[in-house]
């Protein structure tokens, strides 16, 4: 299962993505995408630790700001290696409560992960397309995923165009990024003013 939760800054997506997880699992695997780079970052991101250790659900943090798809394979392999069981479904390929952490994951968020592998390109001048081939890899790594995946990521091309080249090149990939999980996704959730809607299952098909 595949579930993407989108939304604008402060839109309430990740609190709506764990309280979808504490719903559907016993216990899941967190990655933390995000880096500390400053004081206000730090305390964020300790902020957000703090809050997932009182909620009463069993999270284990790892933070990968970087080799995501890896880290999705290597959970993937570690999960089929263990068998349906340990991949948190039944025989008949349904979740089952009580799986492991690591076949339920939570990634949070994708747009952080693209700057932190864009900003990793310094001034190469084939930037776009190593990242274009990178969102490939992400992608697969994800579909190929075979417990519960859910990635949040952002919705940043609704405002206006940004001024420099790699502002723009920013939101032309994340749209992209986007587009790519929303495709192989089972659900995909826009979070707006803390409301979500499904949007996967309201398609209009041509």
């Amino acid at each position: 299962m595949k579930v993407m939760v989108t939304g604008g800054a402060r839109s309430g997506k990740s609190s709506f993505a764990e309280r979808w997880i504490m719903k559907h699992a016993e216990a899941a695997l967190y990655i933390a995408t995000g880096q500390a780079f400053d004081e206000e970052m730090t305390e964020r991101i300790a902020l957000h630790r703090q809050q997932r250790e009182q909620s009463g659900f069993t999270w284990t943090t790892l933070e990968e700001p970087l080799r995501l798809a890896e880290k999705l394979t290597a959970l993937g392999d570690e999960l089929r290696a263990g068998g349906a069981e340990a991949a948190g479904m039944d025989r008949q390929g349904t979740e089952k409560a009580g799986s492991s952490a690591a076949a339920v994951v939570l990634v949070d968020c994708l747009t952080l992960w693209l700057s932190n592998m864009l900003l990793e390109q310094g001034e190469r001048s084939d930037a776009a397309e190593v990242m274009e081939r990178e969102i490939g890899r992400l992608a697969a790594a994800a579909e190929a995923f075979p417990g519960t995946l859910v990635m949040v990521t952002n919705e940043v091309g609704n405002g206006i165009v940004p001024e420099y080249p790699l502002g723009r090149l920013y939101r032309d990939l994340a749209g992209r990024l986007n587009r790519r999980m929303a495709a192989i996704s089972g659900q995909v959730f826009l979070v707006t003013a803390g409301i979500p809607i499904e949007l996967k299952s309201r398609e209009y098909r041509l």
